[in-house]
C-alpha cells in the first residue's frame, strides 16, 4: 500500500513559478514509477509528466520546457518544479504511483490532489 501526500499549490499570476511536493509512505520509493497529472474544471484528468524508469522522465508536450519533474528518494518525496506558469495550467494537480506513462488507468495509488490557480 502506498499513502500519497500533495502538497505546494496555491494562487499565483502568470508568469510566476510553484513547486509541488507528494511525499510517498507505505512502500518502497526509488524504484517506484510515478507521475503527475492535471484536471482542469470540465475536463479530463490529463498526465504531465512522469518517471518512466528509474530516472527517465517524460513530459506532455503542453509542459516541456517549462515543468521539471524530481524525486529525493532520502525524503521519499517527489517533485514537480513549475516555472512560466499560463492561465491554462490552472487545474487540479494529482501524484500517482504505481503506473508508467500518460494513462492515468494504469496507476494505483492517487494523491488527494493540491490546486493550483494561475490569474493574468
Amino acid at each position: 500500500q502506498v499513502q500519497l501526500v500533495e502538497s505546494g499549490g496555491g494562487l499565483v499570476q502568470a508568469g510566476d513559478s510553484l513547486r509541488l511536493s507528494c511525499a510517498a509512505s507505505g512502500r518502497t520509493f526509488s524504484s517506484y514509477p510515478m507521475g503527475w497529472f492535471r484536471q482542469a474544471p470540465g475536463k479530463e484528468r490529463e498526465f504531465v509528466a512522469g518517471f518512466s524508469w528509474i530516472t527517465t522522465t517524460n513530459y506532455a508536450d503542453s509542459v516541456k520546457g517549462r515543468f521539471t519533474i524530481s524525486k529525493d528518494n532520502a525524503k521519499k518525496t517527489m517533485y514537480l518544479q513549475m516555472n512560466s506558469l499560463k492561465r491554462e495550467d490552472t487545474a487540479v494537480y494529482y501524484c500517482a504511483a504505481g503506473g508508467v506513462g500518460p494513462n492515468a488507468k494504469v496507476y494505483d495509488y492517487w494523491g488527494q490532489g493540491t490546486q493550483v490557480t494561475v490569474s493574468s
